[in-house]
């Protein structure tokens, strides 16, 4: 069967996982719709109708494939043909050992490459429950689901959705900021993607401003919740800062504004009691985020209290921080090991309504999922990635990883960005260097991540062979 003669595969969702499922079913051959609401309905975290935006931070983390499981999972995309990787790379921007990309060029590229492929059509059209005769479906509308959408789905499910706040960081004018007082360093010198060691700007504060700060943030005037919004959890990877601050004087010097690893140039006698850095947002410098700065704080307050921040006096805000409510699936209980609803198997769902956490996990489950239901529709087998890469890991955790907790209530399941400890333990854990001395303390585990991410690559390499081959469009 050619494509043209092939039924389309629906993607309901034109974020990062809907746009890598869509990119991902249309480079196998098989025709591909993606539907997007906006411009025509919109949500309270998105600024603009591209696809892929990014509405949170503009980091895609760390890009070290060897160390960091967020940078195999990266490295592992890329060998996939991803559509989200190939853009982000084309758009980094400077960010230490992180790989963070310009959004406005980001999300344009994305747009650019779906809008032109010939077996990608794009409907800019919400959906609530998709109708019958859309046999192979996949829901990618994310944490922002639209409420129709959401609630056909509690229907559907008889399960309610689980949910949790996430919260959006402030973006500060570079030419507003004070750099007699502010300095240029990534924390020890680190250099990364387009990176120089220098790719942060790092505010100082001594021990009475950090105090003074955190005071205010507890004081501060904040967004009121719904009624129905107020027994819904923050996930703990996106903590506003002010609720950082509310565990403890010290959590945040601890958190985003640790200074270690720094060394201010103006006075280098002295050893900053805390420090707050932003990073570069967009390509041409002239937008920098407040790292771990989302924040719930109403916006008059938010412009306020930052502005005590030394540097930061006269601060003028691209966007300031705010609030939305995600929503997930208690996806083990809900989803088959294909990302398919087990009520309903022509629905496949991906990206953040499954559970997972991030952009790039996102964007791999979208990758995952489109890979999918390209077999399906021609036909052909396809087994899930090994649990030892990071796809499988990742799998695995929304698929089936809280099996075993699902009696002990819906909220057992939560949440999570791709990490090592969602894969298998080595068989052999590296222990010795290769003159045939032991790793010590921080070396060895140093030495076993460096091991789960050979394996990975190893593994993918292989199940990549054996994938679906890509094919031309006809």
């Amino acid at each position: 069967m050619t494509a043209l003669r092939m039924q389309a595969v629906h993607v309901v969702g034109g974020g990062l996982a809907g746009s890598e499922a869509a990119w991902q079913i249309a480079a196998h051959g098989v025709p591909a719709v993606l539907h997007e609401m906006r411009p025509a309905s919109t949500t309270a975290a998105h600024k603009t109708d591209g696809l892929a935006e990014l509405v949170c931070s503009n980091s895609f983390r760390s890009d070290d494939k060897d160390n960091n499981a967020v940078g195999l999972l990266h490295e592992e995309m890329r060998r996939l043909n991803s559509l989200v990787m190939r853009a982000a790379d084309q758009n980094q921007v400077p960010a230490g050992g992180a790989l963070a990309v310009d959004r406005d060029g980001f999300s344009a590229a994305i747009t650019q490459a779906l809008a032109s492929h010939p077996l990608i059509e794009i409907r800019r059209e919400e959906v609530a429950l998709p109708p019958d005769d859309w046999d192979s479906v996949i829901v990618a509308t994310g944490p922002l689901t639209s409420p129709a959408l959401a609630a056909a789905i509690r229907t559907l499910t008889g399960e309610d959705a689980l949910a949790f706040f996430d919260a959006i960081a402030p973006i500060v004018h570079r030419d507003s900021i004070d750099m007699s007082i502010a300095w240029f360093q990534s924390r020890y010198d680190k250099t990364g993607p387009g990176g120089s060691g220098a790719d942060y700007v790092n505010c100082p504060m001594d021990r009475a401003q950090y105090d003074a700060f955190v005071a205010a943030l507890m004081a501060g005037d904040k967004t009121s919740f719904h009624e129905w919004e107020a027994s819904t959890p923050y996930f703990d990877g996106c903590l506003p800062i002010e609720v950082m601050a509310e565990r403890g004087p010290e959590t945040l010097r601890h958190g985003p504004m640790k200074p270690v690893g720094l060394t201010n140039p103006n006075d280098p006698q002295v050893k900053s009691h805390a420090v707050v850095q932003l990073r570069q947002d967009n390509k041409l410098g002239t937008l920098f985020n407040m790292v771990g700065f989302q924040t719930k704080l109403k916006h008059g307050e938010q412009t306020r209290i930052f502005r005590t921040i030394p540097g930061l006096e006269r601060a003028e805000f691209a966007r300031l921080g705010g609030l939305h409510r995600n929503t997930f699936l208690n996806s083990p209980k809900l989803l088959d090991p294909a990302l398919r609803l087990n009520v309903m198997p022509r629905l496949r769902f991906a990206g953040q309504i499954t559970g997972c956490e991030g952009y790039v996990e996102s964007a791999a489950i979208g990758l995952l999922a489109g890979r999918f239901a390209a077999a399906e529709r021609r036909g052909e087998e396809i087994a899930p990635p090994p649990p030892t890469t990071a796809h499988g890991a990742l799998l695995a955790h929304i698929t089936g990883g809280h099996v075993e907790a699902i009696d002990a209530g819906p909220r057992s399941f939560q949440p999570m960005n791709v990490n090592f400890g969602l894969f298998p333990q080595l068989t052999e854990a590296p222990t010795r260097r290769p003159d045939g001395t032991r790793f010590r303390g921080v070396e060895k585990s140093q030495a076993r991540k460096r091991a789960m991410s050979a394996r990975a690559l190893a593994d993918l390499d292989r199940w990549g062979a054996g994938d679906l081959p890509a094919v031309a469009a006809e």
